[in-house]
């Protein structure tokens, strides 16, 4: 997500994850490969990288305040941060669904809130994109995963929700909902489970697991004044699966 911002044009940048080194690792392998080709000069592109677990309100708080004061204002936001574990509904552990539910609901509501008060603060316009799933519209087969389904639903909603709260604001608010994709997500479950990926890959119409590449052009639309009339939208990138 950061490096298709870059490659659009930003130069202030903030990359949180719960792992403080491996985001500030990502932030200066995005700059040193902008650099390295010719595609920034040095200095040109600032980004910083951040601890933060987005299921912590406090943390969350922090984070953006870190951001803020670094590049002065928060423009766009993009919520990628989630968990999957796939368990039958009936053997789902209480502390793992409060975990799920924590990180990718919560964590959605805090970081779109924080984004949202910097933008009304300064009584500027701004875009939010929160990563939801075609889970949250289909009950995709054949791993049992409910409850990662009700935490997307619920993204997809608090989307809407916050597009028609804040549309006043000037503040639109979307939704972009993958279909199957290899992602380091999904990587550790297929690993365990190779015919689970035929699987996925059957049952997509184009053939294929979609890449991070895949959901650039979806990102950089509904963050940009290309979509300036587009508000709480859910844009489906899933090869098809939930057409069938």
């Amino acid at each position: 997500m950061a490096r298709t911002f870059a490659e659009s044009g930003s130069n202030a940048i903030a990359i949180l994850d719960l792992d403080e080194k491996l985001a500030k690792e990502a932030a200066a392998d995005l700059v040193q490969w902008f650099e390295e080709h010719g595609q920034a000069e040095k200095g040109e592109i600032k980004c910083i990288g951040l601890g933060c677990d987005v299921a912590d309100e406090a943390s969350v708080q922090g984070a953006f305040k870190t951001v803020i004061d670094t590049f002065g204002r928060v423009d766009s936001l993009v919520t990628a941060a989630g968990i999957v574990e796939n368990f039958p509904a009936t053997e789902y552990p209480a502390e793992k669904f409060r975990k799920l539910m924590g990180i990718n609901v919560e964590g959605s509501f805090y970081c779109a809130r924080e984004a949202a008060k910097d933008m009304m603060k300064r009584d500027a316009a701004g875009t939010i994109v929160l990563i939801g799933s075609m889970s949250g519209a289909c009950v995709n087969i054949p791993q049992p995963q409910s409850p990662y389904n009700a935490s997307k639903a619920a993204v997809r909603h608090m989307a809407s929700s916050l597009a028609v709260e804040w549309a006043q604001k000037n503040i639109r608010v979307n939704c972009i909902s993958p279909g199957y994709m290899a992602t380091a997500l999904t990587r550790v479950i297929l690993d365990r489970d190779p015919e689970l990926r035929d699987s996925w890959v059957n049952l997509t119409p184009m053939g294929r697991l979609g890449e991070p590449e895949d959901l650039k052009g979806a990102v950089i639309y509904l963050a940009s004044e290309a979509s300036a009339f587009t508000t709480g939208a859910d844009l489906r990138v899933d090869g098809g699966y939930t057409l069938t």
